[in-house]
C-alpha cells in the first residue's frame, strides 16, 4: 500500500501543485490514484486556505474526492494544531460530522497518541463510522497505544523531525516496541522532509505500507523538483520494485 498525503499543513505557495480547495484535492487524488496510490490522506481547508475540521469543509473535500475517485479510501487529519491546541474545539468539530451523510464522512482519520484527548476522539470517530489510524511518533506512544486496548485500522509509525541519519534506527525502535507489546493492526512507516525517502525505502525493505506526497516532501529522492503528488507516488513505487 502506498497512501498519497496530498497537502498536510503546507502553506499556499509552498509548491505550485499544492491542492487546497475541494476540487484541487479531488484532481490531485485522481492523479495520485492513476499513478498507483491506493488511498489518500487530506487536510481540508476553509475559504482562506487554513486547515479546518468543520463539517462543512470536511464534507466538501470528501465529497469532491469521492466523486472524482469512486471507491478510493479517503482519510483526514485530526491534528490538534488545527484547532489551535483546543481539545474541546476539536471534539466539537468532529462531533459536528454527525450532520454529514455517511458518504460525506471520511473513511478514516489519523489520531495522534501524543496529543491530549486522543481516547475520547477515537471513540467519537468510531461512533461516526470513521476508522482510526493511530499516529505513533515514539516508543512512548507505542506504550500508550498498547495500554489503551483500542483497535485501529492502521498504525502509522511516523518519524517526525530529527536527523535523517537516525531515522531508520528510530523507526525500528518504535516498530520493535509495537511488536514486543503485540499491538494489533498493520503498520505504515513514513517520515517527513529529509528522512522521507529513506523511510519509503525502509518500508519497502520491511514489506510495510508507506505514504508519500506533498505533505511529507517537496522533492525527488535526488533532491530535484517534482510536478506534484502523482509524481511522488510514481517515484515511490519505482523504488519498491
Amino acid at each position: 500500500m502506498i497512501k498519497a498525503c496530498l497537502n498536510g499543513s503546507r502553506a499556499p505557495g509552498d509548491h505550485p501543485a499544492l491542492p487546497l480547495t475541494p476540487l484541487e484535492l479531488a484532481e490531485a487524488a485522481r492523479e495520485a490514484r492513476e499513478a498507483g496510490a491506493s488511498a489518500v490522506h487530506t487536510h481540508p481547508r476553509d475559504e482562506t486556505g487554513r486547515e479546518s475540521l468543520s463539517a462543512a469543509h470536511i464534507g466538501a473535500a470528501v465529497r469532491a474526492v469521492r466523486r472524482a475517485c469512486p471507491g478510493l479510501p479517503v482519510g483526514v487529519s485530526t491534528g490538534l494544531w488545527i484547532t489551535g491546541g483546543d481539545v474541546d474545539a476539536r471534539r466539537a468539530a468532529v462531533l459536528g460530522w454527525a450532520g454529514l451523510s455517511p458518504q460525506d464522512r471520511p473513511d478514516f482519520a489519523s489520531v495522534n497518541l501524543a496529543e491530549p484527548g486522543f481516547s475520547d476522539l477515537w471513540h467519537h470517530l468510531r461512533r461516526l463510522g470513521v476508522d482510526v489510524e493511530a499516529g505513533v511518533w515514539s516508543v512512548d506512544d507505542a506504550d500508550t497505544l498498547a495500554g489503551t486496548g483500542l483497535e485501529c485500522v492502521r498504525v502509522l509509525v511516523e518519524v517526525v523531525g530529527g536527523s535523517a541519519d537516525t531515522a531508520v534506527s528510530r523507526a525500528h525502535a518504535v516498530l520493535g516496541r509495537l511488536d514486543e507489546l503485540a499491538v494489533p493492526g498493520p503498520r505504515l512507516l513514513h517520515g517527513e522532509e529529509e528522512p522521507a525517502w529513506i523511510l519509503v525505502d525502509e518500508a519497502g525493505h520491511l514489506g510495510l505500507a508507506t505514504r508519500i506526497g506533498l505533505e511529507d516532501v517537496l522533492h525527488s529522492p535526488e533532491g530535484g523538483p517534482v510536478d506534484g503528488n502523482a509524481d511522488l507516488v510514481r517515484l515511490a513505487l519505482a523504488r519498491r520494485v
